[in-house]
């Protein structure tokens, strides 16, 4: 499992020129899925992401989670981030997950990062779908498990 994320001020996710759901100050979470992928790398990620210290204090450090800051959570499904572009030059999805086994491992992982206590929205999977992130900092964080 891999999370690409994203501190932002603001996210949302549209299908079809409608916008699906939106946030405001949080994390947005590119996850990608492979075959291999269960729930050891599920009950690691969400509540790693839920405590990681990526907020600034009223010193300006990063010494505060979402949960301390308030914040919400949308996660995209995305798999993409399973690219392999060793060879030639259109990638392979070969190390992703199918749509019928990550589907329901994205709702689990939406469903544990809700239960560690992060609002938490989601993009439309399987769709053709528009991001938009306003990253703050930037703070960008590759995670994998």
């Amino acid at each position: 499992m891999r999370v690409l994320l994203q501190r932002v001020t603001k996210g949302s996710v549209s299908v079809n020129e409608k916008v699906h759901s939106e946030i405001g100050p949080g994390l947005v979470l590119l996850l990608g899925i492979s075959p291999d992928d269960g729930d050891e790398q599920i009950n690691y990620l969400a509540p790693k992401i839920a405590n990681l210290r990526i907020f600034e204090d009223t010193d300006g450090k990063l010494n505060r989670s979402i949960l301390e800051v308030g914040g919400e959570a949308l996660v995209i499904s995305q798999f993409t981030l399973y690219a392999n572009t060793h060879k030639g030059r259109r990638p392979s999805f070969t190390n992703a997950a199918r749509p019928e086994d990550a589907s329901p491992l994205v709702a689990r992982f939406v469903k544990r990062l809700t239960a560690e206590g992060v609002p938490t929205k989601t993009g439309e999977f399987g769709a053709h779908m528009l991001v938009e992130i306003h990253n703050d900092g930037p703070v960008t964080i590759w995670m994998e498990k």
